[in-house]
């Protein structure tokens, strides 16, 4: 008896070691049986599953084969690992490169052989902001100073100018030397261009006024001298934006040319977008409330639709904050984020730091292994998408951020939880898809006060092709002459703050939310606007009146204004909306402003909501896309394998928490389609389920689904 409760207590004791990060590992499914030819680039199957160690000093000496076990482990197939430019992680023979004082002698080299030999490739991380102490005294003038003579550092290391010799000469003869001793699969340059922040510890210095920087910029600019503050109406600093972008662009053309001239199956990767193979984004927590849970989607949509020909890879940072690097975010967002990149159409990234041994919050290990595993299982359903959406949103660039972000986020925001389909394009590069804007009904400029020439021509080209378009709060500001010839409206003056307004829904025809509402209540951003060359006007705006106790309240009189206009077009409608209407929802959440916008919508476009028809919860994030089966002879192939609509649940977000999600059932759906399936499963298990075919849609139920949910529909 004695022996028997001996032996059950060892059994649990090894189960329960079993369940901790073993020393060595194997994976949990079979590598994908598919090769892709040496005459493809092999980035382009856009199967990726990146897990990139970020490595302080002093954890270069680490454990390789523990390393690995942990990459398969995690079904990992992309290592992202620091090679040099802050520090050479190898024995470096150049004397502008500080080595790693904690360096093993052939650290980087064996990581390279052992990886290659498990089927894992490599990218090496350069990051050429900063540079040594001992690399600042001999050449100050290669390094940052601002317009009162500061330097910009972080403990021993100072941030470098991006015309001074450091980057314009050593930079590729370091790349050079990594290329020369490994055989690595990708290259990427961490925290290119100019700084004018040290994000490290959050600190605004201003406008580099390196002595290289200023005699560049003269040339440049045929004279100008140098801005020393960021003033967007000022024609110096206009010009020192082109000239940050040239020179910027030049470097990575450079390296471009560099790398390929080596080996062209070597990636370069960065944040940009020219001269690159893979274009990286970041998922990052925020300081501000509320959390944007749509961080993934929002980066992959962008970044695809806006770069069609790039691959991208946007990477879950898993630091809260710079200054809390040890700390991890939540489970339950990594989730979302790493769903969100499978929807989308990107593959899997996770940054963190240093090894996975002895690591200071474990908390997500459970969700990246799951999320890896299952993406290297199914990989063949994923990565070769084309969104079947007809409405287009316009990014305020890459990466939003103020007042302009919230608006964008709060126009998302109301489409997501309608479950409208939508795609991202990013302001600057909307001119340069001028062929693919022919297939939306509807483009959303919100608060894009700014377009570039060939933007501004592209969507007014296609407004008259049958394009609608739709723009908020202070959208083409910048252009008055387009607001009066398309729009029909001239901009009299913004109120900031325009509480105390109100906004009167009172034509029911259009409006067909507000049966039980007569007045909206209004704050931020108010346009009035001069609406007379519009074809008609709606959402009279209505006087503050008189504030104070419930016995003198009232007075609230038509001001003369309205808060949109409509002018037709001989095969197209615009409207205008001058107020901070995704701002508002982004913020507050009443959803009747979001109802303003949905109104407006099914009024151009009554099809609008057609595509996607389900009774799922507004948080269980719906992302229909057209799939061909991610294969090398499927590359450039046209025709799809059929629909995938992928349900991420957000069920569990509380807008500055996330909590477990929430289990939904009986989930029904009717989705729009050009053909009848011959087969409709749920991808996680390949069970079929039930559908029904007729006049161009499928309707079937879900019966329950947890975090996310895959269902295929064949041809």
């Amino acid at each position: 008896m004695k022996e028997s409760n001996l032996y059950i207590l060892v059994l649990l004791f090894f189960i329960c070691i079993s369940c901790t990060l073993p020393k060595t590992h194997t994976s949990i499914f079979q590598p994908t049986n598919i090769q892709w030819p040496d005459t493809l680039p092999w980035w382009k199957a856009n199967n990726l599953r990146v897990i990139q160690t970020n490595l302080p000093d002093y954890e270069a000496g680490l454990n390789i084969d523990s390393l690995l076990s942990a990459l398969t482990y995690f079904s990992a197939n992309t290592l992202l690992i620091n090679a040099g430019g802050i520090m050479a992680f190898y024995p470096t023979k150049l004397p502008f490169h500080y080595t790693n004082p904690y360096m093993k002698e052939n650290m980087l080299g064996d990581v390279i052989t052992k990886c290659h030999r498990a089927g894992i490739r490599v990218i090496v991380r350069f990051d050429f902001s900063r540079a040594h102490e001992s690399i600042y005294k001999v050449h100050p003038d290669w390094f940052y100073i601002s317009s009162k003579g500061e330097r910009m550092i972080n403990d021993n290391m100072y941030v470098v100018s991006i015309n001074a010799p450091y980057e314009q000469e050593c930079l590729f003869k370091i790349v050079e030397e990594v290329m020369t001793l490994y055989p690595i699969d990708g290259i990427f340059i961490n925290m290119p261009g100019y700084q004018t922040r040290n994000s490290y510890i959050n600190k605004y210095y201003g406008i580099d006024q390196n002595n290289y920087d200023k005699q560049r910029f003269a040339q440049f600019s045929g004279g100008m001298k140098l801005p020393v503050t960021e003033d967007k109406n000022d024609p110096v600093f206009q010009k020192y934006e082109e000239f940050k972008k040239f020179t910027a662009d030049e470097i990575i053309q450079r390296l471009h040319t560099l790398v390929k001239s080596k080996n062209k199956q070597i990636a370069i990767c960065t944040y940009s977008d020219k001269y690159v193979d893979i274009i990286r984004h970041e998922s990052q927590a925020t300081s501000s409330i509320p959390y944007w849970p749509y961080t993934a989607s929002d980066n992959v949509n962008n970044a695809r639709n806006s770069f069609p020909n790039h691959t991208i890879s946007n990477a879950s940072i898993q630091q809260i904050s710079f200054q809390s690097r040890y700390n991890a975010i939540e489970p339950e967002e990594v989730a979302i984020r790493l769903y969100e990149n499978i929807a989308n159409g990107s593959g899997l990234d996770i940054s963190l730091m240093g090894d996975f041994q002895n690591y200071e919050d474990e908390r997500n290990y459970d969700i990246i292994k799951e999320v890896y595993a299952f993406h290297k299982k199914h990989e063949l359903y994923f990565g070769n998408y084309t969104s079947p959406a007809q409405i287009a949103i316009v990014a305020p660039g890459a990466w939003p951020s103020g007042e302009p972000a919230q608006e964008y986020r709060g126009i998302q925001l109301m489409l997501k939880e309608a479950h409208i389909q939508y795609d991202i394009l990013e302001d600057a590069q909307v001119g340069e898809l001028e062929a693919s804007l022919q297939k939306y009904r509807i483009l959303i400029l919100p608060d894009i006060i700014h377009l570039n020439e060939k933007s501004l021509a592209a969507i007014t080209k296609a407004s008259q092709q049958g394009m609608h378009l739709i723009a908020t709060n202070r959208s083409l500001t910048d252009h008055p002459k387009t607001l009066e010839s398309v729009f029909g409206v001239i901009p009299v003056t913004n109120y900031p703050d325009g509480s105390g307004y109100y906004l009167a829904p009172d034509n029911k025809e259009l409006f067909k939310r507000f049966t039980q509402q007569k007045m909206l209540f209004w704050k931020f951003n108010l346009g009035l606007y001069t609406m007379a060359k519009a074809d008609s006007v709606f959402l009279p705006i209505l006087t503050p009146g008189r504030s104070g106790p419930p016995e003198i309240i009232g007075g609230h009189q038509p001001s003369g204004y309205h808060a949109m206009a409509v002018k037709k077009h001989p095969v197209s409608k615009v409207v205008i909306l001058p107020i901070n209407l995704g701002r508002l929802y982004y913020l507050h959440g009443y959803e009747q402003h979001k109802n303003i916008l949905l109104d407006v919508i099914d009024y151009l476009f009554p099809e609008a909501n057609q595509l996607v028809q389900t009774n799922a919860h507004p948080r269980i994030e719906t992302i229909l896309q057209k799939f061909r089966k991610n294969l090398p002879e499927n590359l450039t192939r046209q025709t799809e394998d059929g629909y995938i609509l992928h349900l991420v649940n957000l069920t569990g977000f509380s807008g500055n928490t996330y909590f477990t999600p929430l289990p939904v059932y009986g989930l029904t759906f009717k989705v729009k389609t050009d053909f009848k399936p011959t087969s409709l499963f749920l991808l996680s298990s390949h069970t079929a389920i039930p559908f029904t075919w007729n006049n161009g849609f499928v309707t079937f139920t879900l019966d329950k689904m947890e975090q996310f949910s895959s269902v295929v529909l064949e041809k």
